[in-house]
């Protein structure tokens, strides 16, 4: 679609200059999207169309990722996938007539000036001043672009999320405020005393990194007992926030008001220190990002700040909470069984010429809240819902609804709960759940007929709901 649009749409733009950016949500989706770009252009014998790809570091794809059959093994650079390079430097490269589109994975999202940018293809969450930042790319100046105007061809973003994140800087944007440049050494002392990492780590995984030689593996050893200290606490806090949740509800249901009382505080307490640890996470990016905007504008003169900055960039992302928790909400099963792409809607974004309210600066650092996982998994479910159905006429509600009434229907058969309950999923997938989910679905009522004639006409995407309704029907198992 990408290849198509640009070649149709775009590159006869600017007197055959124009060039497009792809923007990909991780640096093992450009590297994916860089070896489909080269094989679908070769295909088709589009010679005059060249894309780079561009990234930090080294990319290795493992059993564990989706999609890797083939890419096991090898490691992948900007040097080695742009081989045209020809020792430029990127951006040189890329003004230049020997690339026309740029694959992105957060490098060169922000902060890159390239004028012939005449379009770009969105394949990843943006919001905020990331959302402004990204797609301003397009606002450069160029000789007849004005004319010929830009595209933006979004697969992920609503047009009513993009219009929120532009309007407070349409026109005249003033802070009610200024930052308090304070706070980064409160935030900190806060990740310090979380004592998931010790100082020593710190400085030797920065002397390390600033090795010429260094390797990416030895770096990443350094980071492993902070992950582990966070797995090992979080791993034994779930296993106490689930006790003493059970006690809570069992608690509840006596007469005896102090054992209430007891119970709950113990559960309150219990979730307090799940939740700080969740919130580390999110803290070790809210210091990388506040420190990197506030050292360009106040000199910390300050060595350490830096060395926590470099260290809490790499460690975030190696910490995952779920591959502690995937007991707990469990849809990697849920198998892609066919792809569908349709235009949603074409429109020019109008912004209101009206003066908006102050923006508020960033003073509340290191003050985040855990996420409620009850709406993080329904967001989930509306998502695979989403990919299933030709959603034309259907409403995330609409989906919602059919997936939850053919949830309760199987629900109260109690064969089918019982097989869930005391077999795996593979095993109770082969038992009595089949023929009761196709008996659910005929059982459809009017106003769900949209949703059972889809199904009712493609095996693949009555399997995909099956898969999506048992994963409903386990999650009401455990609560």
């Amino acid at each position: 679609m990408i290849v198509e649009h640009f070649k149709d749409n775009v590159m006869g733009l600017l007197g055959g200059q124009a060039k497009a950016m792809v923007v990909t949500s991780s640096r093992k989706e450009a590297v994916r999207y860089k070896l489909c770009f080269d094989k679908y252009i070769t295909e088709k014998g589009y010679q005059k169309i060249h894309a780079m790809v561009a990234f930090s570091g080294e990319v290795e794809f493992s059993d564990k990722d989706a999609s890797s059959a083939g890419l096991i093994g090898d490691k992948f650079t900007e040097h080695n996938m742009n081989p045209n390079l020809k020792g430029r430097e990127l951006r040189k490269a890329f003004d230049s007539d020997d690339y026309q589109v740029m694959l992105v994975a957060n490098k060169f999202q922000t902060g890159f000036d390239q004028p012939k940018l005449c379009a770009m293809y969105v394949d990843k969450k943006l919001g905020g001043v990331e959302c402004v930042q990204t797609l301003s790319r397009l606002n450069r100046t160029y000789p007849g672009k004005a004319e010929t105007g830009t595209f933006i061809l979004d697969f992920f973003n609503d047009p009513d999320d993009i219009l929120e994140a532009f309007q407070p800087y349409y026109q005249t944007a003033e802070l009610d405020d200024v930052s308090d440049p304070d706070l980064i050494f409160d935030l900190s002392d806060k990740l310090r005393a979380e004592n998931i990492f010790q100082w020593h780590e710190v400085e030797q995984f920065c002397d390390a990194f600033l090795q010429k030689s260094k390797s990416n593996a030895a770096i990443a050893n350094i980071c492993k007992p902070a992950v582990e200290r966070w797995q090992k606490r979080y791993k034994s806090v779930i296993e106490v926030y689930k006790h003493e949740k059970d006690n809570f509800e069992r608690t509840k249901k006596t007469a005896d008001a102090v054992l209430i009382a007891n119970a709950e505080n113990s559960f309150k307490e219990c979730k307090q220190e799940k939740g700080a640890l969740e919130i580390f996470k999110k803290d070790l990016g809210t210091f990388v990002r506040f420190y990197e905007f506030m050292s360009q504008i106040v000199d910390y003169d300050d060595k350490d700040l830096e060395k926590l900055s470099l260290y809490a960039r790499n460690l975030r992302p190696m910490l995952r909470e779920a591959l502690i928790e995937e007991d707990d909400i469990d849809l990697n099963s849920v198998v892609l069984s066919h792809y569908r792409l349709s235009k949603i809607r074409q429109q020019d974004i109008q912004l209101k010429e009206q003066a908006g309210d102050y923006l508020t600066p960033g003073d509340e650092i290191g003050t985040a809240k855990p996420k409620d996982k009850k709406e993080a998994f329904l967001s989930q479910i509306i998502g695979k819902l989403n990919e299933l159905f030709i959603t034309d006429e259907l409403s995330d509600k609409d989906l919602v609804n059919y997936a939850y009434t053919v949830r309760d229907q199987l629900s109260e058969n109690a064969l089918v709960m019982s097989q869930i309950a005391n077999n795996t999923p593979e095993q109770a997938m082969l038992g009595d759940f089949p023929k009761a989910i196709d008996d659910a679905v005929m059982d459809s009522n009017e106003a769900h007929q949209n949703q059972m004639m889809q199904l009712l006409s493609d095996p693949a995407k009555a399997a995909g709901f099956a898969r999506v309704v048992f994963d409903l029907l386990s999650q009401s198992n455990k609560q």
